[in-house]
């Protein structure tokens, strides 16, 4: 299986640690490809970085051609998702929407934990499109910069 793995972002080393980390847990025999947009911004922080990253996917799904057998689209806002849905004839999965599925997989109820306290509004309107507004129990921003996420100088995690 060969699995696309798009980081909306620019971001070279974010995309290079996200591809290590799927492979890592990759069915045995998959390869998994990580790319990034050839432009765009180098993190998604709001409704006006994904407009300008969605456009990035794009490019990304049409540059695989048919040479992706699933695409993952590995921003949690989703970001161009249906319309590279519409660009392939391969499953296209936004990590979002399957991360509110697994959630209620299970348990009853769920909350997002986010990075910047702008982007709630951005799960809000993902849990709305996708029917999972009843069992989200919260959104809570916690003003860390997404691309602080990749630098382990600045202590992310443990915040």
């Amino acid at each position: 299986m060969n699995l696309l793995l798009i980081n909306p972002n620019t971001s070279a080393g974010m995309t290079r640690s996200m591809t290590e980390a799927a492979q890592r847990v990759a069915w045995p025999g998959t390869l998994v490809t990580g790319v990034q947009p050839s432009f765009g911004p180098a993190s998604i922080e709001g409704f006006h970085d994904e407009v300008i990253a969605a456009a990035g996917v794009l490019e990304q799904v049409r540059a695989a051609g048919d040479g992706a057998d699933a695409i993952v689209l590995a921003c949690f806002g989703d970001p161009g998702l249906d319309a590279a849905r519409e660009a392939t004839s391969a499953p296209v999965l936004g990590i979002a929407e399957a991360a509110f599925h697994a959630a209620s997989f299970v348990a009853t109820g769920f909350s997002v934990v986010t990075t910047m306290t702008r982007t709630c509004v951005i799960a809000e309107h993902l849990l709305l499109k996708y029917g999972f507004e009843r069992r989200c129990r919260g959104i809570h921003g916690t003003d860390i910069a997404v691309l602080e996420l990749d630098d382990p100088a600045s202590n992310a995690f443990a915040r």
